[in-house]
C-alpha cells in the first residue's frame, strides 16, 4: 500500500511483519520455553512463573477433556481479572475448544442471550455470579459450572465444582494434543458491547489474535522490551482491548502481567507505584479519575513510560492534563472488537499527534470512503468512514451471515467510524457514525463539542447527543459532570459554547449529572441516554 503514513515508518520498524503460523497455546509455550522462570503474573502479592503458569493451563485443559470437550466447543468465562481468568483462557484454547467472553456485569437476559447465542456447554464463573447464572442454565446447553472464589466465602450455595478441585483433576490426567488450524480456527467469540444494538459474536481466530500482538510488538519495539515490562490491567479482560494489549501481548513478550479485578483510582495508583508498573493501558475515563485524584504525582509514578488509550477518542485536554501531572506519555490508539482490537495507533518511534489515532498497525491498510455507498476513497482532509484490511481482522459474526456481509466487504471492513486523514497519513477519528447529529440539514459531530465541554475548567465528563426536535429534525443535548465545589451554571456553559462553537454546534439542552452511564470497560453509554429520553434541564 502506498499510503503517506508509512512513509513515517522508520528502517528498524517493518512496514508488514511475518505473522508466525501458531495458535494461542503455541504462542505461550515459546514464551515458556525462552523464560521459564520470569514472572508471568502478579495479583495482589501472589506471583506465578511462566512454567508455572503452563502448568496450570495444561491441568486445566486435561479436565476438560477428561469430561468429554469436544474441538471447537464453547466454554465461557465470567470472572473479573485474577489468575484463573488467564489459566481458564489458555485452558480452553489448549483443550481444542472456543472461549465466549462474558461480562460479569451481565443481568439475566443478557446472559441467556449470549449463552444461548454462544451454544456454550461450559462456564468458568465468579462465586458471588453463580446464583445468576443457575437462574437461566436450565435455558442454555450448559452441562457444568466451574466456580471461582477470590476469598474464603459463606456463599449458600452448592457449586458444580470448585476452581481449584477441577484443576487438581487435570494435574493427574493426561492432556491428548489438538491439533488447530491457526488461520481458520476460531479462538475467541468476542461479543460486541451492544452499545450500537443486539450483541454479537466476532469470531476471531488464533491467526487475528497472534497476529495482533505481533504488530503491536513489532509497533511499539522501541518502548516494549522482551522480559522487561511490567503491564497493570485495570482493563477487564473479557474486553478485547484488555485481552491483547494486557493479557495476550505482555505473555507474548515474556513480561510480567499486574492484574487488579477492578478499576478504583487510589489503587492504581497504589499499585504502579508498589508494583513497579512500566506500562499501562486505559480508557479515557480512567485517566479521567486518575487525573483528578489527590494522590496523582511524577514521584509517584516514575515507574510508568508508556501509556495506552483506546475504546473512545480521549479529549485534548484530558491528555494534556495527565501528561503534566504524571511525566508519562499517553499514545492514543485505535480498534474495535471485530479487528482483534488494534489497527492504528500514535508511534512511540515518530512524530505523536494529539487528536489523531496515529498511524496503522504493520501489515494494515486502511482508507477513508465515502458514508453513501463506501465505494469511493474520498480526498484527504475530508470525512467518510474508515475502512480496514489485515491480518487481525475477524473472520465474521457468529452464526450471522447477513450482518457479516454488511461490514466484511471485498476483504474490507466497515468499521461505522467517521474519519479523515490529513496529508501526512494520520488518521483522526471524527464520531460513529450511528452517532452523527443532523440538525436543519447541518451535520454535527459529538465529538467536536465535547472537546469544548473537555477544556472548561468546571467540568469533569461531558457526553453529547442527538434529542429529537420538531424544527430541527434534530438537536444536541450536552450531558455534563462539573468538578465537586464548581457553580457553573447552564447559562454561563452556554455563553461559554457560544463563544468556541459555530452557533449551530451549540448544545440547545444542558443537564447536570454526578456521573454518567459506563460500560464494565469505562465508556461512555450514549445509547443508554438516548434511550433515558430524560426532560432537558435547559
Amino acid at each position: 500500500m502506498s499510503h503517506p503514513a508509512l512513509n513515517h515508518y522508520p528502517a528498524h520498524v517493518r512496514k508488514d511483519v511475518p505473522i508466525p503460523d501458531w495458535s494461542l497455546p503455541q504462542m505461550l509455550a515459546e514464551t515458556v520455553r525462552q523464560y521459564p522462570d520470569h514472572e508471568a503474573i502478579s495479583f495482589y502479592g501472589v506471583t506465578m512463573t511462566y512454567s508455572a503458569l503452563q502448568g496450570a493451563v495444561r491441568a486445566f485443559a486435561a479436565s476438560l477433556q477428561r469430561r468429554g470437550l469436544q474441538r471447537g466447543e464453547r466454554v465461557a468465562i465470567m470472572l473479573p481479572n485474577c489468575p484463573q481468568y488467564v489459566i481458564a483462557y489458555y485452558g480452553i484454547l489448549t483443550a481444542g475448544g472456543i472461549v465466549t467472553q462474558v461480562n460479569p456485569m451481565s443481568v439475566e437476559r443478557e446472559l441467556e442471550h449470549l449463552f444461548r447465542d454462544s451454544g456454550s456447554t461450559y462456564a468458568v464463573v465468579l462465586d458471588a455470579l453463580y446464583p445468576r447464572l443457575k437462574a437461566v442454565q436450565a435455558r442454555t446447553a450448559v452441562k457444568e459450572v466451574i466456580v471461582v472464589a477470590l476469598e474464603p466465602t459463606q456463599a449458600a450455595f452448592h457449586p458444580d465444582v470448585m476452581f481449584d478441585s477441577f484443576l487438581a483433576e487435570g494435574f493427574a490426567a493426561p492432556l491428548a494434543p489438538v491439533v488447530i488450524d491457526p488461520a481458520q480456527d476460531v479462538a475467541i467469540l468476542q461479543y460486541t458491547g451492544g452499545t450500537t444494538g443486539r450483541s454479537k459474536g466476532a469470531m476471531l481466530t488464533h491467526k487475528n489474535l497472534v497476529a495482533n500482538v505481533v504488530q503491536s510488538a513489532e509497533f511499539f519495539q522501541d518502548v516494549l522490551k522482551p522480559a522487561q515490562e511490567r503491564c497493570l490491567s485495570a482493563l477487564p479482560l473479557f474486553h478485547v482491548f484488555g485481552m491483547t494489549s494486557c493479557m495476550n501481548l505482555t505473555l507474548y513478550m515474556g513480561s510480567t502481567l499486574i492484574l487488579l479485578p477492578r478499576f478504583q483510582p487510589a489503587e492504581v495508583l497504589a499499585t504502579i507505584e508498589r508494583e513497579r508498573a512500566t506500562t499501562f493501558p486505559g480508557v479515557p475515563t480512567m485517566y479521567v479519575a486518575l487525573t483528578h485524584h489527590q494522590d496523582i504525582s511524577p514521584e509517584k509514578l516514575a515507574s510508568l513510560n508508556t501509556c495506552n488509550s483506546g475504546g473512545a477518542p480521549m479529549p485534548l485536554e484530558l491528555m494534556n492534563q495527565f501528561e503534566q501531572k504524571t511525566g508519562a506519555t499517553v499514545l492514543e490508539g485505535y480498534g474495535l472488537s471485530e479487528s482483534s482490537p488494534v489497527t492504528h495507533c500514535n508511534p512511540s518511534f515518530g512524530v505523536r499527534k494529539p487528536g489523531s489515532i496515529g498511524l496503522p498497525f504493520p501489515s494494515t491498510e486502511f482508507k477513508v470512503v465515502d458514508v453513501e455507498t463506501g465505494t469511493q476513497e474520498v480526498p484527504t482532509g475530508e470525512l467518510g468512514e474508515l475502512i480496514v484490511r489485515g491480518p487481525q481482522v475477524m473472520k465474521g459474526y457468529w452464526n450471522m451471515p447477513e450482518e457479516t456481509a454488511q461490514v466484511l466487504r471485498d476483504g474490507w471492513l466497515y468499521t461505522g467510524d467517521i474519519a479523515r486523514v490529513d496529508e501526512d497519513g494520520y488518521a483522526y477519528i471524527v464520531d460513529r457514525k450511528k452517532d452523527l447529529i443532523i440538525a436543519s440539514g447541518y451535520n454535527i459531530y459529538p465529538r467536536d463539542i465535547e472537546e469544548v465541554l473537555y477544556e472548561h475548567p468546571d467540568v469533569i465528563e461531558a457526553v453529547v447527543i442527538g434529542v429529537a426536535d420538531d424544527y430541527r429534525g434534530e438537536t444536541v443535548k450536552a450531558f455534563v459532570v462539573p468538578k465537586p465545589g464548581a457553580t457553573i451554571t447552564v447559562e454561563q456553559l452556554e455563553a461559554y459554547c457560544r463563544k468556541n462553537l459555530a452557533p449551530y454546534k451549540v448544545p440547545k439542552y444542558f443537564e447536570f449529572r454526578s456521573e454518567l452511564p459506563k460500560s464494565a470497560v469505562g465508556k461512555i453509554l450514549r445509547r443508554q441516554l438516548r434511550e433515558e429520553g430524560s426532560a432537558p434541564s435547559a
